[in-house]
């Protein structure tokens, strides 16, 4: 199986990575994302990849996967609407309609969170921002997609969050 990650360097992906590179039904997996991860490993490659919203650039590098990681994200806390969805939603979507034309029978799994809308009339700016984005993904022609809906995480195996106390 070869796997896709995005937000490797966040607290869950960096679980989604540790167990990528442990199971042997793993052959290839490829990162992506804005900075280096800074591990090797024979079946990991990744990109370092500035733009986000925008593949055109690694396109020719995106075919031949089997399933995709979607583990980037941010709280919203302190954040505008604007700048959340741009994160949530934008970034989202364009990978995962890159992924979907290259990739059609791929499974796409996206970390979303407890509490998400997929109403969309939440008046709680996070949860419908998430709940469009999972029903952005679930219109998409993959194989397969599942939005994974965590509770609070408690990080373990030395992998950090970056905003809890």
């Amino acid at each position: 199986m070869n796997v896709v990650l995005f937000g490797a360097t966040g607290m869950i992906g960096q679980g989604v990575l540790r167990e990528c590179l442990l199971d042997p039904a793993v052959d290839r997996l490829l990162c992506i994302g804005r900075s280096s991860i800074g591990q090797e490993n024979p079946k990991l490659r990744e990109i370092v990849h500035k733009n986000l919203l925008d593949y055109s650039p690694i396109e020719d590098q995106l075919s031949g996967y089997d399933a995709c990681f979607f583990c980037l994200g941010v709280s919203s806390a302190g954040m505008s609407e604007a700048d959340y969805r741009r994160v949530t939603y934008d970034i989202t979507v364009a990978a995962a309609e890159t992924l979907a034309r290259l990739n059609p029978r791929m499974t796409f799994i996206f970390v979303s969170g407890a509490g998400t809308d997929s109403s969309e009339k939440s008046g709680s700016m996070w949860a419908r921002v998430k709940g469009q984005t999972e029903n952005a993904v679930l219109r998409m022609p993959f194989r397969a997609a599942y939005m994974f809906r965590p509770g609070p995480i408690v990080p373990l195996h030395g992998i950090k969050s970056r905003t809890a106390a």
